[in-house]
Order: C-alpha cells, then sequence, then structure tokens
C-alpha cells in the first residue's frame, strides 16, 4: 500500500508530507483548495508526462516521493528485478520523481536512476485511480478482458503455450517458404552449374599435376638431342660403358697374377654396374619425354577448361570439386525444401487446431464469467439509484488476425441507461453522475472477487447526494475492508465512512498563496463535516447531523 508522500514545489504546495494508512482515507476541502494537485502529484511519482507547470512559482524545481509498503510476491517486485532495479526484501519502495523548471526531469527507485517508463509500468502495479473522466481502468476496452479473467480466476496460460507454439510453426513455414522461394529463383543457375560441374568432374590436385605434365612435354622436345648425345657416349660401341667392359675382361685375365689387380677389377665392376644403371635410366628418361602431339593437346584442353570453370565461378582450380558438391548439396536441399514444405503446413494446421481448443475453453469460461459479473453489477444498481440501467459484459470473437495469446475473444463492459436503450460504451452512454455509480458498481463487483491494493477515486460522488451518497459510502467502505482506498469526495455521508480523513486547505498571507493538508482527529472531523453538509456558515444542526453520520 502507499504509506507515504512527501511533496516539494508543487503548485501551491511549498512542503508537505503525508502519512497513509489501510482502509478508507478521504480528502475533502473547499472547490479551488488543491485537490487535484495531490493527485497530480502522485502521478508525477507514478510516471505521469513531467510538466515544467507543475514547479511552484520561483522555486528551481519540483519533488515528489512516493512510498510504498510491498508483499515479497508482489508483481512489482519481479517487475524491478526485469528492470535491473534493486529492492530489499521487506524494505519499503521509494519512487521519486523531479521535475526542473525548465522541462527536464529525473526518476529514481529506492535511490536508483531509473526511466519515467519504468515509473509508468510500476504504477500500473501500485495504484489505481478512478474518476470521471478516466480513460483509462475500466473505462478502456483493452483493458476489460483481462479484468474479467481476474473477476473470474481464469488462467489462459495453456492458451498462450498453444498460441505460441502455433506461431512458431508458423514462423518455421514462413522461413523455409523463404528459402524455397529464393532458392527456386536460382533454380535454373544451380541445374546449369551442377551440371557443369558434374560433367567436368574436376579433381582435387589435377590442375597442377596437369600444368606439370605440360610443362614435361614442352621441354621434351629441347632435351630429346642431350638425351640422346648422353646415352651415345654412355652406350655406344665407342662409349663409356663398352670400354668400361672391355677393360673388366682384361684385368679378369690378369688380375689373378697379381693381387693389387683384385682392387681394381673389383672397382671397374662396380662402374660398369652403375654404368649400366645410368643407361637403363637414361633410356627411360627419354621414353617417358618422347613427345606426343595429341596428348598435350589433350592436357591443354583439359587445363585450360578447368582453369576457365573456375574462373567463372570465382574459385581456385583446386576448389572446383569441392564447389561442385556444394551446389549438389543446395540443388538437393531445395527439391527436399519443396517437398517438405506440405510437412510444415500440415504442422502448422495441427498446432492452430490445438490453440483452437484452448481458446475455445477460455471463451467458454468467460461467457459464464461475463453472466456471473453481469449479476454482480446489476445487484449493485438498485442502491445507487441506477434502478432503470442494464450492464452486459459482451464476449466477441476477434478476427483470426488478431486472435492472440490470451484467446479469440473481445471483451467489453456495456450498458444501457434506460429501458429500451441500446448498450453502448460505458464513456459514451453514461452521463457524468451515472458513470461514476457504474464505475463504482464494477469496481465492487469485481474487488468482491479478485480484490485491488491501492485504489483512488477521484470525485467520484460528484452529482449525487442523499441516499445515493450514501450507498456510495458504503461500498466504498466495503471497497476498503480488503484494500486502501483514498477517496477526494465533495460528500460528507462518503466523508463520514473515512477512517483517515485529510483536509486541503488554501491559505494566503498576502503575498504568497499555499496549500496545505492536515489530518482531522474527530472533533475537527465533525466540524469539516458539518461544513459539508451546510456551507460556508455551520450551524448547530449541521455539526448534529455530522455527529450522526459519524456515529453510524
Amino acid at each position: 500500500m502507499l504509506t507515504a508522500l512527501s511533496i516539494r514545489d508543487v503548485v501551491l504546495i511549498e512542503a508537505l508530507d503525508l502519512d497513509f494508512a489501510r482502509g478508507l482515507g478521504v480528502l475533502t476541502g473547499e472547490t479551488g483548495a488543491g485537490k487535484s494537485i495531490l493527485l497530480d502529484a502522485l502521478g508525477l511519482a507514478l510516471g505521469a508526462r513531467a510538466d515544467s507547470g507543475l514547479v511552484r512559482h520561483g522555486a528551481a524545481q519540483a519533488s515528489v516521493a512516493a512510498t510504498f509498503d510491498l508483499p515479497a510476491d508482489h508483481p512489482a517486485t519481479a517487475l524491478l528485478a526485469d528492470q535491473g532495479l534493486e529492492a530489499e526484501p521487506g524494505e519499503p519502495l521509494v519512487i521519486r520523481r523531479i521535475v526542473k523548471a525548465d522541462g527536464g526531469s529525473r526518476a529514481f527507485v529506492n535511490g536508483q536512476p531509473a526511466s519515467a517508463g519504468a515509473l509508468r509500468e510500476l504504477g500500473q502495479h501500485l495504484v489505481e485511480i478512478h474518476g470521471q473522466h478516466d480513460d483509462r481502468g475500466l473505462l478502456a476496452p483493452a483493458g476489460h478482458r483481462a479484468l474479467l479473467d481476474a473477476f473470474a480466476r481464469i488462467d489462459p496460460a495453456a492458451t498462450a503455450a498453444a498460441f505460441r507454439a502455433w506461431r512458431e510453426a508458423g514462423d518455421a513455414l514462413s522461413a523455409a517458404r523463404a528459402e524455397v522461394e529464393t532458392a527456386a529463383r536460382d533454380r535454373d543457375w544451380l541445374e546449369h552449374a551442377v551440371a557443369e560441374l558434374e560433367a567436368l568432374a574436376p579433381e582435387p590436385g589435377e590442375e597442377e599435376a596437369l600444368a606439370d605434365r605440360r610443362r614435361t612435354m614442352q621441354r621434351a622436345e629441347k632435351i630429346a638431342d642431350d638425351l640422346e648425345a648422353a646415352d651415345a657416349l654412355l652406350s655406344g660401341g665407342e662409349g663409356g660403358l663398352s670400354k668400361l667392359r672391355q677393360a673388366a675382361r682384361i684385368l679378369e685375365r690378369v688380375a689373378p697374377d697379381h693381387a693389387a689387380l683384385a682392387d681394381a677389377l673389383a672397382a671397374v665392376d662396380r662402374a660398369v654396374i652403375e654404368g649400366a644403371l645410368a643407361e637403363d635410366s637414361l633410356r627411360d628418361a627419354a621414353r617417358a619425354l618422347e613427345f606426343d602431339p595429341a596428348a598435350q593437346e589433350a592436357d591443354e584442353a583439359r587445363l585450360f577448361e578447368l582453369r576457365g570453370v573456375a574462373r567463372k565461378h570465382r574459385v581456385q582450380p583446386d576448389n572446383l570439386a569441392a564447389l561442385a558438391a556444394d551446389l549438389r548439396a543446395r540443388l538437393d536441399r531445395l527439391e527436399a525444401g519443396e517437398g517438405g514444405i506440405a510437412a510444415l503446413e500440415a504442422g502448422v494446421a495441427a498446432k492452430q487446431a490445438s490453440y483452437e481448443v484452448a481458446a475455445a475453453a477460455l471463451t467458454a469460461a468467460r461467457a459464464a464469467a461475463a453472466a456471473r459479473l453481469d449479476a454482480a453489477v446489476a445487484a449493485e444498481f438498485a442502491p445507487l439509484k441506477l434502478d432503470a440501467a442494464r450492464f452486459r459484459t459482451d464476449v466477441a470473437a476477434l478476427p483470426i488476425d488478431q486472435w492472440n495469446a490470451q484467446g479469440r475473444d473481445r471483451v467489453e463492459f456495456l450498458v444501457s441507461t434506460n429501458p429500451g436503450a441500446p448498450f453502448g460504451a460505458l464513456a459514451r452512454i453514461a452521463s457524468g453522475g451515472e458513470l461514476s455509480r457504474f464505475i463504482l458498481a464494477l469496481k465492487v463487483a469485481l474487488a468482491e472477487e479478485g480484490g485491488a491494493e491501492t485504489l483512488i477515486f477521484d470525485e467520484i460522488d460528484r452529482g449525487v447526494g442523499g441516499a445515493v451518497a450514501s450507498a456510495i459510502g458504503d461500498r466504498l467502505a466495503r471497497l476498503a475492508a480488503g484494500a486502501q482506498l483514498l477517496v477526494v469526495t465533495h460528500s460528507p455521508q462518503v466523508a463520514a465512512r473515512g477512517s483517515q480523513h485529510l483536509l486541503i486547505a488554501k491559505s494566503h498571507d498576502g503575498t504568497v498563496t499555499r496549500t496545505g493538508v492536515r489530518a482531522l482527529g474527530e472533533d475537527d472531523r465533525r466540524e469539516e463535516i458539518a461544513r459539508m453538509l451546510s456551507g460556508a456558515e455551520v450551524t448547530d444542526e449541521a455539526r448534529a447531523q455530522a455527529g450522526r453520520l459519524l456515529a453510524a
């Protein structure tokens, strides 16, 4: 609940520190005393637009600090964690806002800098403000579904999970279709490139091998004569190998006659063996270097083809084999993807069917809850002098493109104020006084099922009096039994119901006008309620009536 509000230099308020309690707190004062300033100041702390017009004349800045006590499991606690703001368990939550005279503003949560947006999100969990011209809360159709769900304790988690699964399946299908469409635009090129590369059948290292062989064949003609000359010197009739053999035969005959000749014979034999090896190698080389114009032409054609295709695809010739495999895989995925679309479409249809089952259960639960809520609200009409009014919770189907995690339903609270009159939105159908009472009836019905926490009613009793004002006070007191209520009121019947009474008054010292607030004790309360009953001149009769209201 809201436990304290500290205001500095806001409009007519110079310095004000207020403490609040649970139950029904009433704020009264003469017209123009500045009751709305308190709500503007609280709204500033809760993230309302920073307006330099709120800064008191002559002051450099205005500041507001609102203090709340929250249970550990309050939704605001999780929100603080999401925003990266620290909050000690069991410690008060202090929201502070500063507005400078030049229009700049700063916000703090427990002393930590925060954005105005973070304050607005927090405020939605901390305080509900209801008034005749409230365009949010109960008058905003966008929030009616959540209010009905809270009233009936409907949990849309299963529907939300089914919706997410349906959405994810749809996203996967869209992505697959986009991929197939993109690939399909390249299909002709892919098919041509794959056919070309597979016909070419490049192999890793092939270009280097062809280039080496081509260089060898180009050198063959140049070295053929040298090889022939070397062969003649080595193997011819007068060649070195022939002479070595002749020398070996001579040494074989004379070696037995002299021991030293054995070593000479062995050396010549080794030379003959090495010479024979050299002869074989020369002939092998000559055969390998035999120039074949047809083979050279074929190798060159293959080499030039490999290099041309490589340039076309902007890769190295050695990477052509890998490119062929990659393009083949892309083509295979394209063909498989076209077949996989049908499977994904079937999956989307199945997920949608599951969502529709869950959403239909939600719709049925909401329809049943709507009937209960309508009856609960209608039960409040007679005491509030709305006997001719009718209330209806309209649960209608949304178009498929608006289905969401909360189901397929649009929920709106509708009223009819006269017999035979059509139903319409609260804000359009009800007049000011009726609208206040409709809001109170609806709030009572909703609160009795779910409960709110800190509620503020801004002159919700304007335009009514007597028994109706008494009925309003009774219902506000009922709401306050399970929550904290602050009511800005002109009604003595409502003021008498308060467990805390704050009087807002304006003072003037001849130079400066100020707004102040003070808590009233029993005697002061009686006097203030008497003033509300009688006007400017408080009579004994008014004081007696005030006493009776307080006693009641």
